[in-house]
């Protein structure tokens, strides 16, 4: 049986148990000790097959070599010992097991001589932990224990949250010297028999031995989210990530290893998916619910070049005048089996798989094309995703779509959410006064969820400030709440920017949010999202609630 689990190794390597039989072993460690390849080793003892090493060698050679091992084997400590088979020079490597048997590695001396020494070799050079090729062969040996004492373990897969932010905010330096750091917190999270390892980028793996109780391994999962989302300080930054953690058990969850690595990937992609910072353990639908977001990203991927996009548009109004001043274009998808798919799920896809800038162009070349056809002097605002904006072509690609519609500049106005900008540098003040230099007017989206604002504010004159929904939308009631969107209005009123509060629904919103010195209103109570026709049916008309016209209008507080 063992075989299965260890045929496929390139290397040398015999499992043996606490008799000294031989257990499992690989393909290569038969080649290198000159054995027939139809031959069996297991069951046989090894003192059997290291009888021909040493009767190879003079009487005083094979006295030495018994010297060597016997106190190391007695007192299960590792040790090394050079043997010459068939005119090759083999270093073998003892290593005692958890269940008192012992893992026999086996090498050329001449491929040592080539190659890293062990165990810089199986060692990942940045952080000291186990490399990838190092884990496999941990789980490997984890198996053989598996089918020869029913010892079951766990593999976790830890994926770090924000990583790639540090890495573009503040530069490779910091994000390897963030990577150590968490080796060193992975690390003393270890038993002796366990195995961290660095996979590679931010993606490491843990092999927690004598997993049969679930509890343990609920505990350290727990524990790695816990000990990895505490703040780092590194070079004077505080740096705050955190941890997403799947959890696979063998052999419940996997016979092979392949297997038990593709379900803790799944198992790491739902805690991901259930908000980050987090565990999940591995269940049997995620291979479902993996295929259905694999042919989603398939559907989203011709989804633009087959026009499944439409744009909706949501008004907002002027508390003062009570009348409407503009509106935001938003995003549909009409799937053609699921229907209409909602930008919360799609949106975050197409930003891990590379296509929001492609379709936020598409927004804003669309958006363009149908505000140019409306009355008056509406404006229309297309909010700029992050990649959009770290694009060089921006400022282009904006001239070019003004160009093409023909819709005057100062009617375009570009929303940018705080995350976008989330340090003050040269770069991104060059790029908002590039746009603003069009004629376009700029606003801050979801204004107060960050952290970069009140830096932004005094270094560039937006021309709005969005108040987000999470103030407005069952905040209201509080005192805080009415207090943050207080300040806003009013550091809005200081700068000279309109304020304009999202999310509102209910007349008593409105009413709190006029009081509280807001110049614009944006939600449901005004309308609901709608198509373009639709838009400017009431631009034309001005239909409204009569509540709302009474209660915009007259003099502000």
């Amino acid at each position: 049986m063992l075989e299965a689990y260890l045929g496929d190794l390139k290397i040398g390597l015999i499992l043996t148990d606490r008799a000294g039989r031989i257990g499992g072993y690989t393909a290569e460690a038969k080649r290198l000790l000159g054995l027939p390849t139809g031959r069996s080793l297991t069951g046989e003892a090894l003192g059997h097959v290291m009888r021909r090493w040493i009767q190879l060698d003079p009487g005083e050679r094979r006295a030495a070599i018994r010297a060597h091992l016997r106190r190391p084997l007695r007192d299960r400590q590792p040790v090394s010992l050079d043997v010459a088979v068939e005119g090759r020079d083999l270093v073998l490597d003892w290593h005692p097991l958890t269940d008192a048997g012992w893992t026999i590695t086996i090498r050329e001396r001449a491929a040592l001589l080539s190659e890293p020494a062990q165990p810089e070799g199986w060692r990942d050079h940045l952080t000291g932990l186990a490399n990838r090729p190092h884990f496999e062969i941990r789980l490997k040996e984890a198996y053989a224990r598996l089918a020869r004492t029913g010892e079951r373990f766990a593999l976790l897969a830890v994926d770090l949250d924000r990583f790639k932010h540090v890495n573009d905010t503040l530069g490779h330096p910091i994000g390897d010297a963030l990577l150590r750091k968490v080796a060193e917190r992975l690390q003393t999270t270890l038993r002796p028999n366990d195995c961290v390892a660095r996979f590679g980028g931010d993606e490491f793996a843990v092999l927690q031995s004598g997993a049969d109780d679930g509890i343990a391994v609920q505990a350290l999962a727990a524990r790695l989210v816990d000990l990895l989302g505490r703040s780092y300080i590194l070079e004077g930054h505080l740096i705050n990530i955190g941890a997403s953690v799947g959890v696979a058990l063998a052999p419940t969850d996997g016979a092979d290893s392949a297997t038990l690595v593709k379900n803790a990937d799944l198992a790491l992609y739902r805690a991901k998916l259930d908000g980050r910072n987090m565990f999940r353990f591995f269940e049997a639908e995620m291979g479902a619910r993996m295929e259905a977001r694999r042919q989603l990203e398939l559907d989203l991927r011709r989804a633009l070049a087959l026009r499944q996009f439409e744009l909706v548009y949501q008004p907002q109004l002027n508390l003062q005048s009570g009348q409407l001043v503009g509106c935001e274009a938003l995003i549909r998808w009409r799937h053609p089996q699921r229907g209409v798919v909602s930008p919360l799920e799609f949106i975050p896809l197409a930003e891990e798989i590379g296509l929001i800038a492609p379709i936020g162009e598409w927004v804003l070349r669309t958006a363009c094309m149908e505000a140019v056809s409306w009355p008056g002097d509406f404006s229309i605002a297309v909010n700029l995703s992050p990649a959009q904006f770290k694009s060089k072509k921006l400022v282009d690609t904006v001239k070019s779509a003004l160009a093409a519609s023909g819709l005057a500049a100062h009617r375009l106005e570009l929303e940018i959410t705080e995350g976008v900008l989330l340090h003050e540098n040269r770069d991104n003040l060059a790029i908002l006064h590039a746009l603003r230099d069009l004629g376009l007017r700029i606003s801050m989206d979801d204004f107060g969820t960050g952290y970069s604002s009140l830096s932004y504010l005094r270094s560039f004159p937006f021309d709005k400030i969005k108040i987000d929904r999470s103030f407005v939308s069952g905040g209201m009631t509080t005192k805080d709440s009415m207090a943050i969107v207080r300040a806003i209005a009013s550091l809005g009123s200081s700068f000279g920017m309109t304020t304009v509060a999202e999310g509102v629904e209910t007349p008593e919103q409105m009413q709190d949010i006029r009081a509280e010195g807001c110049t614009d209103v944006q939600g449901y109570l005004i309308s609901r999202p709608v198509a373009a026709a639709e838009i400017v049916k009431l631009f034309a008309g001005q239909r409204l609630p009569s509540s709302i016209h009474q209660q915009s209008s007259g003099a502000r507080p």
